[in-house]
Parts: structure tokens; C-alpha cells; sequence
């Protein structure tokens, strides 16, 4: 508690850069697995990622694919944002409760069981607008230095 006054979207250069999320909590996938398609859409574009999540063969990439839209969505409510122009500014998988709470058990050799995890995961998708005068600024620091 040391910052109270932080609102959570200032993030130094990019606080007047305002984001939207869309968050899957206890999708049914681990998160290790969640992760390959994650990387693969961080950083581009919304139309750039569904086109790649739309020729991506891992299961995780229908997951992402809802939740691109779902953001694209929840920016399209704000009047002043072009939702073809959204990036994607952070993906991520984070691990989740195993299901029910509990390991199972499968049969194993000479009548033992072996224990086996069913896992989830709560996966996230940030997009954002550029801002035009942040590239300005940035270029004008270039030139300085």
C-alpha cells in the first residue's frame, strides 16, 4: 500500500494511453500450454493476431481468439476509439486452481494408482490504442541524444 493514489493504468510513458481487457478465469487448459499462443499474439495488432489465431492448430488459440473479440468489444463501447487500430499490449496465462480442488488417480502398474492433475488456467488479453504524440516524443528524445 505504499502508492494509494496509483489507479492501476499509469505505467510511465504509456499513462495517458488508455486499455482495455478481457479476462477467462478457469479455462479449462494449462497455462503452460496457454502460453505458446499467448506469445504468439503479444504485440501485434487485433486483426494481425486473429488471423494468425485463426490458422493456429493448438487448442489454446480458440480461447484467445473470444477473448481478442471480447476486448475489441469492450473497446468499441468507447466513442473516441478506432478498433482497427488496437494493439495488443499484454497476453498472459496465469495459473489457475486444479479442478475440484483435487488430484485423481489412474490406474497404475501391479495395482498401484497414479496421481494426475486436471489444471487451469485465467487467461488475459490488454489491447490499447497507439497514441500518435507518444511517437513524437519518442522520435524528439532520439534527436536530442
Amino acid at each position: 500500500m505504499a502508492n494509494k493514489n496509483n489507479d492501476g493504468n499509469s505505467r510511465g510513458a504509456d499513462a495517458g494511453v488508455k486499455s482495455y481487457a478481457a479476462k477467462l478465469r478457469y479455462a479449462r487448459i494449462t497455462a503452460r500450454k496457454a502460453r505458446l499462443v499467448a506469445d504468439l499474439i503479444r504485440g501485434r495488432t487485433v486483426n494481425n493476431a486473429l488471423e494468425v489465431l485463426g490458422f493456429e492448430h493448438k487448442r489454446a488459440a480458440s480461447f484467445y481468439s473470444g477473448l481478442v473479440r471480447s476486448a475489441m468489444a469492450n473497446a468499441g463501447q468507447d466513442e473516441g476509439v478506432n478498433v482497427n487500430q488496437l494493439v495488443i499490449t499484454d497476453c498472459r496465462a496465469d495459473d489457475g486452481p486444479m479442478l475440484q480442488g483435487r488430484m485423481r488417480f489412474r490406474p497404475g502398474p501391479q495395482g498401484r494408482a497414479h496421481p494426475f492433475k486436471k489444471l487451469t488456467s485465467h487467461l488475459t488479453v490488454v489491447v490499447s490504442q497507439p497514441a500518435e504524440s507518444a511517437g513524437k516524443r519518442r522520435s524528439g528524445r532520439k534527436a536530442k541524444a
